[in-house]
């Protein structure tokens, strides 16, 4: 991966499929990096896909979040690692290109159109000047 990497994607490593004791979250990081790999220039940013603890989504595992400097975040739920990478992969094309990371829910790949948990705007810190001096 590029040193200069600004976009994300993580993985909750700490919740399981319900009622399951597999932790299929370690699985779907293996794939998704391979994936982004085989697919090369077709992502035309370098992504870091790691594992977190616990994202708060455990009703709907497994639980992926998109992230990148001044961009929107999004959080998916339940995400099958056997299904769901051809959309994960589209989603990281489209986050990619996107300039603020913002897009509407129908404009998402496939299974991301219904499984969104959390659009989280992107945080900007503006710092106001003044004229007055602090004494």
């Amino acid at each position: 991966m590029n040193r200069n990497t600004t976009h994300k994607i993580t993985i909750c490593t700490s919740c399981r499929h319900k009622g399951r004791t597999c932790r299929p979250s370690y699985e779907l990081i293996d794939r998704l990096r391979l994936a982004v790999s085989a697919v090369g220039d077709a992502i035309s940013e370098d992504f870091e896909i790691s594992g977190t603890a616990c994202m708060a989504g455990c009703d709907r595992p497994c639980t992926v979040a998109y992230h990148s400097t001044r961009k929107a975040s999004y959080l998916f739920g339940d995400i099958n690692p056997d299904d769901d990478i051809a959309d994960l992969l589209e989603f990281a094309r489209q986050y990619a290109l996107l300039h603020d990371g913002w897009c509407s829910s129908v404009d998402r790949p496939g299974k991301l159109r219904s499984t969104t948990l959390a659009r989280i705007p992107a945080t900007i810190m503006a710092v106001e000047d003044t004229l007055e001096r602090a004494s």
